[in-house]
């Protein structure tokens, strides 16, 4: 992973941050900061993945799909984003 000084928000991106904000912020004036924003995001990814590794060997890919409500169990970084279970 390369480091980078900036984050480039483009109108989608902005629109995802907000939301996320919503969800991490304690009532509707707090403001959180992007940093806290960013790493409640890379905990719940880290967390969900975690999860999904945990139970993959043991129920159908179906129930673990409808389960974490999700079509998408496998991503890789820009090539493409695989349902492992198809």
């Amino acid at each position: 992973m390369t480091k980078r000084t900036s984050l480039k928000l483009n109108d989608e991106r902005q629109l995802l941050f907000d939301k996320a904000s919503e969800i991490v912020a304690r009532d509707a004036s707090d403001d959180p900061p992007r940093s806290d924003v960013i790493d409640a995001a890379l905990t719940h990814l880290i967390e969900s993945y975690k999860n999904l590794e945990d139970v993959r060997d043991e129920y159908p890919p179906q129930t673990v799909k409808d389960c974490c409500n999700t079509s998408v169990l496998g991503m890789r970084y820009r090539t493409s984003i695989d349902k492992k279970w198809r």
